[in-house]
């Protein structure tokens, strides 16, 4: 292996970086943690790109057409070529970390406030962007490792003056992820490599962080830095698990200590929910000795529960309390004390049951959604009893994974055949999985977000490409009606109230208004192909009845030839027909011939007598026809231009979802996709980007006037909830 660098430029790195004087103000036992930590971390990266290559190139063997093949394979050139890179980058953002550590912190000490019940309407959600895959990378190596990271953190404490917690600790699972997103900003891979690799450094780089820990802490302990503190334990080799496998670990060896943020909001919900503790009890008499069960137990219990979960049909009948208060009560009976859920745990199920009851009445999600989402109220409690961060981090995967299918449903309307829609298939397959498969592991949750998450991608992408099609189809209408109405404004301007030869009406009514369109269209009005045009057709209406006798011979002689082959041009360039066009050119040689014989009579010229032409006097507007126009609805009356209807319908916004009431039983789900201009025609689509609905901004008002138009809410749907049952409960609080 090429390991061109390994030792120099990091002590070189180190240098560079003493002369902006952070790094000076470091201790030197954690100089050689970095340089020794740096070192290990190298060594990993470098095994992840010699194993990438054989990765990607065992992906693109397995690949099921030329187009995953070739991803795959642009995938490894790209790697190889930017490996030295990303490596370089890795390390360079892990020197400036420790960097940081040397900086005096001389921000002004805060107050900590207590949490508002404002605040948990809508929780901060800083790290949404993050993917659930990095979620899922931390929270193993904090899970395995947090005992030796926290002590690693505690010694770092004794050092430096700027605070640390294994979050923001430069050796942090959390920290060294974001070093090496950074560092591989500039790859040109798709989201399914990107995860690849991501998992490949979750194998070869975040597996071995024990012993980073450990290194770095025998190091700091050698030199007298808290050597006190009790050893971690050592993590046995069967423990180092590949990211292919996963188990189920203890419940309570699952379940997450809580860190400071979130318990300060937990415990805030906590005070909400004071008032309806005792809702989960056990019907026992009084005096039975009272005995809280343990949070072991209560996952076994809902373990049990989830195996006789009702089928869609019918998730109102299933109130998650009263069938575990029934159960409590077996127990109880079977034990002869009052077995009864702790106060911690019984918060968590108050406000899970909470959430429910808010999203099985929710208007905004369709019926069919809301049985199959009521399925999933035990393993949602049981992931929360697991880990309180449910409820104050938006990223965390099984709320995810609850807002995803929300919103990827956000456009089902009331079809009886949504059982055989994908997305309906799909989601009945995760929620069919996780009463089957989750017992106290929450990775599943992590798992199958990735998952949707990718159905979800490909199916948007589809939607995306017809949507775009829709508007431009209808942009292209919109254009070529603009274009239409011109035409008819020259040729109205140029012929109505006049008299003229029938011949030249139905040329420029029926060919040369085609020129002018088309012309119109690809040029533009301010264009000389468009002046052109009108010069020709102001041309050919003079050559028919010119003003002057006196030099109009002699003008229409030499404005003829010319004339003529301005038509023609014109004419086969619009692919006029060949056998109309030599008729109608036919008819106006005849035409002109006469009109030059009437002049030559004015000039005293003997001339032989012709028959008149046909003339037709132009007395109605001239309306050139719109083929394929689609029907607009029309309205009854206008409504004035100040109305509060008009200016609701004025704030939407592309993309937006709205329900039109059809009929007394149907309504039509439908996101808003083009606003067109002018006219003001609003475009809908349905979930696939078909175009479903066209209406006008005045037929919109009325109809939202009448109560049919509503505006779907596409706020997320745990949050939605979430801020509803904390509104609730402070009004309870306050009466």
């Amino acid at each position: 292996m090429h390991i061109d660098g390994k030792v120099v430029p990091l002590h070189k790195a180190a240098e560079d970086q003493a002369t902006r004087s952070p790094l000076a103000r470091l201790p030197v036992v954690l100089v050689q943690v970095r340089d020794k930590a740096a070192l290990q971390l190298k060594q990993g990266l470098q095994v992840l790109f010699d194993n990438a290559d054989d990765t990607l190139f065992e992906m693109a063997d397995k690949a099921q057409n030329n187009v995953d093949q070739n991803t795959f394979f642009e995938a490894m050139r790209d790697l190889r070529l930017k490996r030295k890179s990303i490596e370089r980058g890795f390390l360079e953002r892990f020197f400036e970390a420790f960097d940081g550590l040397g900086q005096y912190d001389i921000s002004e000490p805060t107050l900590s406030s207590a949490v508002s019940y404002e605040s948990l309407a809508l929780v901060p959600n800083d790290e949404l962007e993050r993917t659930v895959a990095l979620d899922a990378m931390v929270a193993k190596v904090l899970s395995r490792d947090s005992f030796a990271l926290g002590q690693l953190s505690t010694r770092l404490n004794a050092l430096i003056t700027r605070r640390v917690d294994d979050a923001s600790n430069p050796m942090g699972p959390a920290m060294l992820c974001e070093y090496f997103l950074e560092a591989g900003r500039n790859l040109g891979v798709e989201i399914k490599v990107k995860l690849i690799i991501l998992k490949l450094f979750e194998k070869y780089v975040l597996s071995d962080a024990d012993q980073l820990y450990a290194e770095a802490n025998q190091l700091l302990i050698a030199t007298g830095v808290l050597p006190e503190l009790k050893a971690a334990p050592a993590r046995r080799a069967s423990d180092r698990v590949t990211t292919s496998t996963r188990g189920h670990q203890a419940p309570t060896a699952n379940a997450k200590p809580l860190d400071e943020s979130v318990q300060e909001v937990f415990a805030a919900l906590q005070e909400l929910l004071l008032h309806v503790r005792g809702s989960v009890a056990p019907k026992l008499e009084a005096g039975s000795e009272v005995q809280p069960i343990s949070t072991n137990d209560l996952l076994r219990l809902l373990s049990h529960l989830q195996q006789y979960v009702p089928e869609p049909s019918s998730p109102e009948d299933f109130d998650l309390r009263n069938q575990l208060e029934q159960l409590l009560t077996r127990v109880s009976v079977k034990s002869g004390k009052s077995r009864v859920v702790g106060g911690m745990d019984e918060d968590v199920i108050n406000l899970i049951a909470m959430l429910f009851e808010f999203i099985l009445d929710d208007r905004v999600l369709p019926d069919s959604l809301k049985a199959l989402i009521g399925r999933l109220q035990i393993p949602m409690l049981k992931v929360a009893v697991l880990d309180k961060s449910f409820f104050s981090r938006g990223s965390h995967p099984a709320r995810r994974l609850l807002n995803e299918i929300a919103s990827a449903a956000l456009g089902w309307g009331s079809r009886d055949d949504y059982q055989r829609d994908v997305l309906y298939v799909r989601i009945e397959q995760i929620v069919q999985r996780l009463l089957n498969d989750f017992v106290d592991d929450p990775a599943i949750f992590a798992e199958l977000l990735v998952e949707f998450l990718a159905f979800t991608s490909d199916e948007r992408r589809r939607s995306e490409l017809l949507e775009q099609r829709t508007r431009d189809a209808e942009e292209g209408r919109a254009k070529a009606e603009q274009a239409r109405q011109r035409v008819q404004e020259v040729l109205n301007e140029r012929l109505l109230g006049r008299t003229l030869p029938e011949v030249v009406v139905r040329l420029l009514q029926e060919a040369w208004s085609k020129v002018l369109l088309l012309t119109w269209l690809k040029q533009g009005e301010a264009s000389t192909e468009w002046q052109a045009g009108l010069q020709t057709m102001d041309d050919l209406i003079w050559s028919v009845e010119p003003q002057d006798p006196v030099d109009a011979r002699l003008k229409l002689l030499e404005l003829v030839p010319g004339l003529l082959k301005s038509l023609r041009d014109g004419l086969t360039s619009a692919a006029f027909d060949p056998f109309a066009t030599s008729e109608f050119f036919s008819q106006l040689e005849g035409l002109h011939v006469q009109v030059l014989q009437q002049l030559a009579r004015k000039n005293a010229e003997p001339v032989v007598s012709a028959q008149a032409p046909a003339m037709v006097e132009v007395v109605e507007e001239i309306v050139l026809s719109a083929p394929h126009e689609p029907l607009v609805e029309d309205v009854a009356f206008e409504l004035p231009a100040d109305d509060a209807a008009l200016f609701w319908i004025r704030q939407l916004r592309i993309g937006q979802w709205v329900e039109i009431r059809e009929d007394e039983e149907n309504c039509l789900r439908c996101k808003l996709t083009a606003i067109i201009e002018p006219g003001g025609k609003y475009i809908f689509v349905n979930r696939t980007g078909m175009k479903v609905l066209e209406r006008t901004a005045q037929a919109l008002a009325v109809e939202f006037r009448r109560g049919a138009v509503r505006l779907l809410d596409d706020a997320l749907l745990f949050d939605r909830a979430l801020a509803s049952v904390i509104g609730n409960l402070r009004r309870m609080k306050m009466r």
